[in-house]
């Protein structure tokens, strides 16, 4: 995302006349979520003083620093964040966009560890990532997922991705898997944004 990204966060890059994050701060409180918890590394004091706590948007933010370690990647980052998570809690990458309608009720069912959000492979992902049922095609994972603490309670702290954790939980049969259809935007390039700035102001 360079060079739009030298001097901003990506979460601050604005579409539709806002920023990302804000975009999903907004959803999120309207689906009924209070507390929302933001790791923020590169360049993140600017998310910081540009959300403060949340309270103009209508909820409270709280902050997970990872800004002297580095960017823990998102397993990482939860292990540290851990202690602000409620049992079940949801994860929404920063930078997608989406109409994607959150569950602020969503539990975890008995033994599930995680409830995945895919969506129809696009056209940097054409493989996909994971299937909905076993033995059929592959789609794409949203960034949006349902976890449970007891995934990451025993981590140790430190940089970590989170794939490993859910192919495991796959092979163990402790994750579902939903298929979601509407709108959704991976901003990984500079195109990808003006695009859906444009069509948003449409």
């Amino acid at each position: 995302m360079r060079p739009l990204t030298n001097h901003t966060p990506k979460p601050l890059l604005e579409v539709g006349g806002k920023p990302l994050i804000v975009w999903h701060i907004e959803r999120l409180r309207d689906a009924g979520f209070v507390n929302i918890v933001i790791n923020v590394a590169y360049l993140g004091q600017k998310i910081i003083d540009y959300l403060g706590d949340g309270s103009e948007y209508g909820v409270n933010i709280l902050f997970s620093n990872e800004q002297d370690e580095g960017a823990l990647e998102t397993a990482g980052g939860i292990v540290k964040a851990l202690h602000l998570l409620s049992d079940t809690f949801l994860v929404v990458n920063g930078d997608i966009w989406t109409d994607f309608i959150y569950d602020s009720g969503f539990e975890l069912d008995n033994d599930l560890l995680a409830h995945l959000i895919l969506i129809d492979n696009p056209e940097h992902n054409p493989r996909g990532d994971f299937a909905l049922k076993e033995g059929v095609k592959k789609y794409t994972f949203s960034g949006i997922g349902y976890y449970s603490k007891a995934m990451f309670q025993d981590l140790e702290y430190g940089k970590q991705g989170l794939a490993p954790l859910l192919f495991k939980a796959i092979e163990d049969k402790r994750l579902t898997t939903e298929y979601y259809d509407g709108r959704w935007y991976d901003i990984g390039t500079p195109q990808r944004l003006d695009g859906l700035d444009i069509e948003l102001k449409e």
